[in-house]
């Protein structure tokens, strides 16, 4: 391994069967047994499914991760990010030596400290203080090293007060605030940390970042960080990796991982494209959410331009009437509509094709939905799709982070600043 290659990950792929504790059956594991014996290879690492959730498989068999690759160097930040069930945190657990591979292998070069779920290495009759030092002893520490780190340790984690309650009458933040405290403080060469600071409150998960930042910069430690929030990602990470379905599918530079991260979102339930081409007089016949690119997309970053594709039917008839839309979030208020007479625009009947682009940096990170209306006003609904389009507007690190953890409102407006007097 090179000497700036702290971590090495070889051909990493981890194989469960399902609705099984373990391997699975005894004539199974006899089986894989008798290969072994016989120097021959293991007979279920050719079968299995990929890690697909939303599939019904074939095989009882699933490949949660599958041919892994990647390097880390000393003092560099990783984001491992990717929808659920795409196998972050089972890369994570192998990483940490809390399971292993199935095939593959792992190279370090320093201690690790993981932070994987709230309260891991844990015990709930002990104290704060006792847990330190039992958690300290886990990672490798001396008594002496941990009594040299302690003050510091209770100070960050916010709870000197119940530092001596045992730590099953803490909450679940209190618990990831000690957890954190006990992993970053502790010196590891490598730093895991897993989904955990999202049960922090904004104050800690901001000290957390911060203290990320200071291991990797200036003590030249390694971070492994897992996250959903994007706007933590690209303040942290250096590089990214992204995974789908137990593979990766994506390595490089932060910017370039958030934005293929955005634009491969299309969650189930999120609805990018609507299309009715049996329309007979008048009524919408294509509507989508399109990125700067042209792409159908279901997610957007705060700073994106989201557009709108309203390609209509209109017949002769109908030429007075109006065509809008309406955005709601999903606390079901109504944050704004717009709509224009179809007669400014158009003079004949036909298809039309309309592009609307929505106000950038003004809608604030929220989960909405579309309904578009044709009508003529106070005289006749002509079609009325209701909810037919979705989008989620997600922070990714612009200046509107640093509200982070605090009521935005429903929309963040730039208003003009004058200056008229000053002193």
């Amino acid at each position: 391994m090179s000497k700036d290659i702290i971590l090495k990950a070889e051909n990493i792929s981890k194989q469960y069967r399902l609705g099984q504790v373990g391997t699975g059956t005894l004539s199974h594991d006899l089986n894989r047994w008798w290969h072994q014996v016989r120097g021959k290879e293991n007979p279920y690492l050719k079968i299995g499914d990929t890690n697909d959730r939303s599939t019904k498989g074939e095989s009882d068999y699933v490949w949660a991760l599958q041919n892994i690759n990647f390097e880390v160097e000393r003092g560099e930040v990783l984001g491992i990010i990717g929808k659920n069930g795409a196998g972050k945190s089972t890369l994570l657990k192998i990483l940490s030596k809390v399971t292993a591979p199935t095939t593959g292998s792992i190279k370090f070069g320093g201690r690790i400290a993981s932070l994987l779920e709230v309260g891991t290495g844990f015990h709930g009759e002990m104290t704060g203080r006792e847990n330190i030092f039992l958690n300290g002893a886990i990672l490798g520490m001396t008594k002496k090293e941990i009594a040299s780190k302690l003050d510091e340790i209770i100070d960050f984690s916010g709870c000197e007060r119940y530092i001596d309650t045992p730590v099953k009458r803490y909450s679940s933040g209190m618990y990831v605030r000690l957890a954190f405290a006990v992993a970053a403080f502790l010196d590891p060469e490598i730093l895991i940390i897993d989904e955990v600071l999202a049960v922090g409150d904004a104050e800690f998960q901001k000290k957390a970042i911060g203290k990320m930042q200071d291991i990797s910069r200036i003590g030249g430690r390694t971070v492994l960080f897992v996250s959903h929030n994007m706007a933590a990602i690209k303040q942290l990470c250096t590089k990214i990796i992204m995974l789908e379905n137990g593979s990766v599918i994506f390595e490089g530079n932060t910017n370039d991982g958030i934005d293929y991260y955005l634009k491969s979102n299309q969650y189930q339930g999120y609805i990018g494209n609507y299309v009715n081409e049996t329309i007979e007089e008048s009524g919408f016949v294509n509507l989508a959410l399109l990125d700067s690119n042209n792409a159908v997309r279901t997610e957007y970053g705060f700073d994106e331009t989201v557009t709108l594709k309203i390609k209509v039917k209109v017949a002769e008839q109908h030429l007075n009437a109006h065509i809008g839309f309406r955005v709601v979030d999903r606390n079901e208020r109504v944050i704004f509509t717009s709509e224009i007479k179809l007669a400014t625009a158009i003079n004949n009947s036909g298809l039309h094709e309309f592009e609307v682009k929505l106000p950038v940096k003004f809608l604030v990170p929220n989960k909405f939905r579309l309904t578009f209306g044709m009508h003529i006003p106070n005289v006749q609904l002509i079609d009325y799709q209701e909810e037919c389009l979705s989008f989620e507007i997600v922070e990714t690190g612009s200046d509107l982070h640093i509200y982070s953890g605090n009521d935005y409102g429903c929309v963040f407006v730039d208003c003009d600043w004058n200056l008229i007097k000053k002193t």
